[in-house]
């Protein structure tokens, strides 16, 4: 039997697991002129694309995994799409073997930053780099143009720069992409880009509740609403589509989309990893928090149905002045949006000083400014705050976000109030009330917390006049000793 030869290494970088997203990025990277080679563990989808695309550049189709890492210029640059976790560890593990030192493998999916700093520390003792990469806007961002977050080392951006630059979404001239930093820096800005993703829809949909309860409009009147926001400063592509899904009617019933579709949101787990590394580094996220919260809630319909039977539906009345409460509902979505924006830099630059990355928050700002889920008008606000003050202690105190916040605060209270009265879940719109609340008051309760450890656990406490830790004597004569 004749010995078969291995294919001509002729193509620039690699993608495996050619699902959705891997199947559009391929494409992508072959519209922009790179010759690129595909693999999938099925080859008949490998077959697919390149039968039904093959118009748009140059695949090189693999049926073996073996082929598809020959078939490509060394560096080798090998892009992994498939589900996060064991799938990614055995396609990694597969690749290892047949890679060679400098080669560079990216992970371009929704993995946990920790498994991203395992699998690089792993690679890095074969000599390969690995690059955790995030990659936001969904499958038509893939095709046309995504934000793009690649970690990693800086010999292994060298090679990705030019072509990652190339095929992101392009703003007034500048690439949606960046080297976040080292290391896993890119996975775990993907994931708060995410867990920020959770905190606005939940914000949005807590508008629409009020809306739809408050002045009693239809889902297609308030998708009017929403397309007049979308106009001003809340223009950003989920109030677009927002306005898009309200106004949608499904076409079995006739009735509105947004009415025929279970109140059960699901999460694929990005949101829930942000809220927990966040209690790890002890950055108070409530709103991403309350959405993730939300969205459990959501789907214990057993719980909600046996509340309502013990107690009843709430019994909603009326907002009062239509135009009055549209326009604080619209001015406490504002206030809360930028709150939770803030809240999701606060934890990017903890992960960072946690783990040294450096990540330059205004440049999170300029990339997620096209391609991705949470673009939005005001991230240029965010880049030109960070551009001015690059140290800022919170996002809040920048002058923009100062006039921003202040002139919608007392709107966003009556908001609050009002859906109070109303019945009207609000945990997201309300956490977020109060973190600001909390962050502009001179004295918090925390001293009574600090008192109450110290006296059920000796656990000590701090004063506001001299240094040390000290100890009350509780259980004897109530003197203070030092702890």
């Amino acid at each position: 039997m004749a010995e078969q030869t291995k294919p001509e290494a002729t193509a620039t970088i690699g993608v495996t697991g050619l699902a959705v997203m891997g199947h559009n990025l391929a494409r992508n990277l072959a519209r922009h002129g790179f010759t690129v080679a595909v693999h999938n563990r099925t080859y008949a989808r490998t077959e697919k694309l390149v039968g039904e695309f093959g118009d748009e550049g140059t695949f090189v189709p693999s049926e073996s995994i073996e082929d598809f890492v020959a078939s490509l210029q060394k560096p080798r640059a090998v892009i992994v799409m498939v589900q996060a976790g064991e799938p990614t560890d055995a396609v990694v593990n597969e690749l290892v073997p047949l890679l060679e030192q400098g080669d560079i493998v990216i992970d371009c999916g929704n993995a946990h930053f920790t498994d991203t700093m395992r699998r690089e520390g792993a690679l890095r003792e074969h000599g390969l780099h690995f690059v955790g990469c995030g990659v936001s806007g969904g499958e038509e961002g893939a095709l046309n143009g995504p934000s793009i977050m690649p970690g990693g080392s800086d010999e292994s951006y060298e090679k990705l720069g030019p072509i990652f630059e190339t095929i992101a979404a392009q703003v007034d001239g500048t690439p949606c992409c960046v080297h976040v930093g080292p290391g896993a820096a890119g996975h775990f800005v993907k994931m708060v880009h995410n867990g920020i993703e959770y905190g606005d829809m939940e914000l949005i949909a807590e508008a629409y509740d009020l809306l739809r309860t408050g002045i009693g409009a239809e889902p297609a009147e308030i998708a009017e609403i929403f397309r007049t926001w979308n106009e001003g400063e809340l223009e950003s592509f989920l109030i677009e589509i927002t306005a898009d899904v309200l106004a949608h009617v499904d076409a079995e019933t006739g009735d509105p989309f947004v009415d025929v579709v279970k109140d059960e949101a699901e999460q694929k787990g990005t949101g829930r990893w942000t809220v927990q590394s966040a209690l790890d580094f002890g950055v108070p996220i409530t709103g991403i928090a309350e959405a993730v919260f939300a969205r459990s809630l959501s789907g214990h319909a057993d719980q909600r149905a046996a509340a309502r039977d013990a107690f009843g539906p709430a019994d909603p009345r009326p907002a009062g002045d239509r135009d009055a409460f549209i326009e604080d509902v619209r001015r406490a979505l504002y206030s809360s949006k930028v709150l939770a924006y803030a809240q999701g830099f606060d934890q990017i630059r903890s992960g960072s000083d946690q783990y040294d990355w450096d990540v330059d928050p205004g440049a999170m700002a300029t990339i997620w400014r096209g391609g991705c889920i949470i673009r939005a008008r005001f991230l240029d606000r965010i880049r030109e705050a960070y551009d001015v003050a690059p140290d800022l202690p919170t996002l809040l105190v920048a002058p923009y976000f100062v006039d921003a916040v202040s002139g919608g605060v007392d709107s966003w209270r009556r908001t609050v109030e009002t859906a109070a009265e109303m019945g009207v879940p609000v945990p997201a719109f309300g956490s977020l009330l109060s973190y600001f609340d909390a962050l502009r008051r001179p004295r918090l309760p925390a001293a009574l917390i600090q008192g109450l450890r110290d006296n059920f656990g000796a656990h000590t406490y701090e004063r506001v006049d001299k240094d040390g830790a000290f100890h009350t004597l509780w259980a004897g004569d109530g003197s203070e000793v030092r702890g």
